[in-house]
């Protein structure tokens, strides 16, 4: 039976879902066109508006993985692909690549299973030598009762903030960083989440507008969970992600493929 978010959870969710600008890595580096299939996206009303920001992942020349708590609401989206993404370029209201949003239909914050999934259809297709990876069913099932758990690394990459306090840094550049796996089993994961420690350094890892950004295994390109929810106002510690190996997020996820 699912768990209510706590308050705090729930403030950060909300956050994510403000028009202020999203969540990035912090104590990332910059990616340097190492992942050019993940983007910025902007997600917009029924009357055009631009309301609020996240990231994600092509998996194929016109679908981009995200979250579903990005895609809820929203009537379309635009996606930018630059390594920094400026009001030159028309964000956030032209210059994107226009697309369709989707949600899961069983979307819902309540942990663990939260099915915190969501896709765009782009209106033009984006041809890439390379695009983000699906997951084998149940790639992660091995590390839920494993041993040295923290050799687990995955990298996580995404448009968010980069530093909360002392001082808001909000630059939309594409980042990624290397955390590490902590728990699949807990009352916050159950099998549906991944909960994996903060960037190294001083503390960080995903922060607001990282939402819908990928954690894949290792440095691979495989896509095992999408950034849903940090853990501290701060984004200095842990976060969570929806893991995408598993029935539930595979089965809406080929549904456009």
């Amino acid at each position: 039976m699912g768990t209510r978010l706590s308050a705090a959870v729930v403030a950060l969710i909300l956050a994510l879902i403000a028009v202020a600008p999203g969540a990035a890595v912090t104590n990332g580096v910059a990616d340097n066109g190492e992942h050019p299939y993940v983007g910025l996206i902007v997600f917009y009303d029924a009357e055009g508006n631009p309301t609020h920001r996240c990231s994600g992942t092509l998996i194929s020349p016109t679908v981009l993985l995200t979250a579903g708590h990005c895609t809820e609401g929203a009537t379309s989206a635009q996606v930018w692909f630059d390594e920094t993404v400026t009001t030159a370029s028309g964000y956030p209201y032209t210059g994107g690549i226009t697309g369709t949003p989707y949600t899961h239909p069983d979307f819902v914050w309540a942990l663990p299973n939260t099915s915190d999934v969501g896709v765009v259809v782009l209106d033009r297709r984006v041809r890439l030598s390379t695009y983000g990876a699906l997951p084998e069913p149940g790639t992660l099932d091995a590390l839920a009762t494993k041993r040295g758990k923290q050799e687990t690394t995955f990298t996580v990459v995404g448009y968010g903030l980069q530093e909360v306090k002392p001082t808001e840094l909000a630059e939309r550049t594409r980042l990624q960083a290397t955390v590490q796996l902590i728990n699949l089993r807990s009352a916050l994961t159950d099998g549906y989440n991944i909960h994996h420690t903060g960037a190294p350094g001083t503390g960080g890892g995903t922060c607001f507008g990282d939402s819908g950004g990928p954690v894949f295994l290792g440095d691979t390109n495989v896509i095992v969970g999408v950034t849903s929810f940090v853990l501290n106002e701060n984004c200095a510690g842990g976060g969570g992600a929806y893991r995408i190996d598993i029935a539930n997020s595979l089965d809406f996820i080929k549904s456009f493929l």
